[in-house]
């Protein structure tokens, strides 16, 4: 295979009810990628998770906005980008949450951007202009490992 890499694109409405698609999407070609089953799961959960986060949080709910998930196979690597046109998320002024408090006080969420980050090797946000991007990085293990 050598340097060559392959690269897989999904565009979704900024609805909820599409993260299966998006689930399965990531599924197919992370397999194509001979990801191991254990790291296929998080990379599925931590997509899943920035999808759902930008859904909330970039597009405030709104349904009629679009997401674009592409997923690049590279002999070492799996890269996710998740683009998007909503409010970009501020990473200056994220706090890594409190699970204490958040149980405490029996509120759900809050947690998404630290399951990310534990799950994947790499996360980076950027932003230009109205476009943000959400680059998503695993590595490919060999199956000695």
């Amino acid at each position: 295979m050598g340097g060559m890499s392959t690269t897989h694109t999904l565009v979704i409405p900024s609805a909820t009810r599409y993260l299966a698609k998006v689930r399965r999407f990531i599924t197919v070609h992370a397999r194509q990628a001979k990801l191991r089953e254990k790291y296929l799961k998080e990379v599925r959960l931590a997509v899943d998770e920035a999808c759902s986060n930008v859904i909330e949080h970039a597009y405030q709910g709104k349904t009629d906005e679009k997401l674009q998930i592409t997923l690049t196979i590279h002999p070492t690597q799996v890269i996710i980008c998740i683009r998007d046109r909503g409010r970009p998320f501020d990473e200056e002024a994220y706090r890594k949450p409190n699970v204490v408090e958040l149980s405490r006080k029996r509120r759900s969420g809050g947690l998404g951007v630290d399951i990310i980050r534990r799950l994947m090797d790499e996360v980076e946000y950027s932003s230009e202009g109205n476009r943000n991007e959400i680059k998503l990085v695993k590595q490919i293990h060999s199956s000695s490992e």
